[in-house]
């Protein structure tokens, strides 16, 4: 496998998993089964979805759209993303979403912080609350561009994209796991190899930004993968809901999103998975597709799914990648 399609099938795997929890965002476990069953393929929205009412099946989400968002900003910027820049793209990205009737909007701590930024709040402070998983979802493109050999460099990176809204231990420990995960993968790391680097990641991660409560994600990571890989599946699948967490905060659904990806036998079916377990269902389910795709290439995507997915949203990602290759090459 080449970088290159190491590269593409992880922001292509975001995207999948993104399009695959679409319609049971939000839901719980319950309501999704009894709206589609298990999750086995790309589905519209059904009748309890209120976020995402009356997508079609395979649409993207607010998860694959920021990471194109950040991406479009690494290319502009040479590598550097501005977070007033930042703060404006999400804003105006939002009042489009606004203007199509959409409710997938920008998530709490996000908002939060760009309202404080907007109110001449400086860059550095207005994340200082962002603990949920807002930095994360969209982190797979500086995974793409930004090697992780010198890992305390590549969380330097992760750190100052993540501020802007995620300026905690949790938010910068959150996105520099799945951001480490992926660069290690398109490197050519295994997946065992690339979840490694994700734990070291989340530590280094974790002693950035402010401090607020919550679990440590390097810790909870490290003891979430034994504890699910002793259980069955039915056990596993249950304790990911009742254990591990499936919310949006950072340290339950970056866990979950990294144990899956840990745990899949089969990379589709652990993304059909994370869009059955209920709560952030899309956001999980595009950070293990991403840390998947980039640990095992794009054959592991079924192509039906990659092309109703490009072809429901306008995707054209493979331009967008190359670009984001070419600064890691100058890196």
């Amino acid at each position: 496998m080449s970088t290159s399609d190491r590269a593409l099938a992880a922001f292509r795997g975001l995207a999948l998993g993104d399009a695959l929890g679409m319609p049971t965002q939000s839901l719980s476990r319950t309501e999704i089964l009894a709206d589609h069953g298990p999750v086995t393929g790309l589905l519209d929205a059904g009748p309890r979805q209120r976020i995402a009412a009356g997508m079609a099946a395979g649409s993207i989400t607010d998860d694959t759209e920021q990471a194109v968002l950040l991406a479009e900003l690494l290319v502009e910027g040479d590598g550097v993303v501005d977070p007033v820049v930042l703060a404006r793209r999400l804003l105006a990205w939002e009042d489009g979403m606004r203007e199509r009737g959409s409710l997938d909007l920008l998530g709490p701590s996000t908002k939060a912080a760009l309202a404080r930024l907007e109110a001449g709040v400086p860059a550095e402070e207005a994340g200082r609350f962002g603990a949920t998983n807002g930095a994360a979802m969209r982190i797979t493109p500086v995974g793409i561009a930004v090697g992780a050999g010198d890992l305390k460099s590549f969380v330097d990176v992760v750190a100052r994209t993540s501020a802007p809204t995620h300026n905690t231990g949790l938010g910068i420990a959150a996105a520099a796991a799945v951001g480490a995960a992926v660069s290690a993968g398109v490197d050519g790391a295994s997946l065992a190899d690339a979840v490694e680097v994700a734990v070291a990641a989340a530590e280094e991660g974790g002693r950035r930004g402010y401090w607020v409560a919550g679990g440590s994600i390097a810790a909870r990571l490290r003891w979430a993968l034994p504890y699910l890989t002793s259980l069955g599946s039915a056990a596993r699948e249950a304790a990911l809901v009742d254990v591990v967490g499936t919310s949006v905060a950072a340290q339950e659904s970056v866990v979950a999103a990294l144990a899956l990806a840990a745990l899949a036998d089969d990379p589709w079916d652990a993304l059909c998975q994370a869009a059955s377990l209920g709560g952030d269902t899309d956001t999980i389910a595009a950070m293990a597709g991403a840390v998947l795709g980039a640990t095992h290439g794009g054959a592991i995507w079924p192509a039906a799914a990659v092309a109703t997915v490009e072809e429901v949203n306008g995707l054209d990602l493979g331009p967008l990648v190359g670009k984001l290759l070419d600064l890691r090459g100058r890196a």
